[in-house]
């Protein structure tokens, strides 16, 4: 289901594409691209046995590439893409706090955007979209004799601003500040056994980048 909504939401867009075109320029091109190093903060708020053994994803740097598409200058879509990025689990167990666990996540989004365009090289943005996280290819560590597993993928809602400083007509720099509403139900077994709960991720995502302008 969560699947179905987040394809109607692209296909959508995708729907529109011949309207935007017709209000485009004839000499201006609407396709943007971005590739960005992104710092995933965690947030890492926790219910049930989850907090009594303090669950919580490790913060990381991932790579993010995105395709944006103005249907005027002012308005765009964006898709924000990676490929699966492995996340560590620490928790509370035996002698302390331990990695007890790792999981791929697959976070892509789709926001539309407002563009401000009446600043000459510095292009400011904000966004909304919506972001869905494809947990997946979960591994425990045996050796240490503790198990968590991440059990469910997530749907949240993703605020975005940010702005582009255009070198030339192609070329920029960007900067970008995302925030995804992100959570999933956390089962433990091994000497976790009974710790289970809900992990709320909910990533802060500041990020720079470089801007191509088509």
């Amino acid at each position: 289901m969560r699947i179905k909504t987040l394809v109607a939401a692209m296909a959508a867009v995708a729907s529109l594409a011949p309207i935007a075109a017709h209000a485009q320029s004839s000499s201006e091109n609407p396709w943007m691209v971005r590739v960005r190093a992104v710092d995933v903060l965690y947030q890492n708020g926790q219910s049930g046995a989850v907090q009594d053994l303090n669950v919580k994803a490790k913060n990381q740097w991932i790579p993010e590439f995105d395709v944006s598409y103005f249907f005027t200058k002012n308005i765009a879509a964006e898709l924000v893409l990676t490929w699966p990025q492995q996340v560590n689990i620490y928790g509370n167990a035996g002698t302390g706090q331990q990695n007890i666990g790792k999981v791929t996540a697959l976070p892509p989004s789709l926001l539309a955007q407002y563009h401000f365009t009446d600043l000459g090289a510095i292009k400011p943005y904000v966004g909304l979209g919506v972001n869905y996280t494809i947990f997946g290819n979960r591994q425990n560590f045996p050796t240490i004799g503790n198990q968590a597993q991440i059990s469910q993928s997530s749907v949240g809602v993703v605020a975005q601003v940010g702005a582009d400083y255009m070198f030339d007509k192609n070329w920029g720099m960007n900067l970008d500040l995302k925030y995804a509403t992100m959570s999933t139900d956390v089962t433990g077994s091994g000497a976790l056994a009974g710790a289970s709960g809900k992990l709320t991720l909910n990533p802060w995502m500041p990020a720079v980048g470089v801007t191509y302008k088509f």
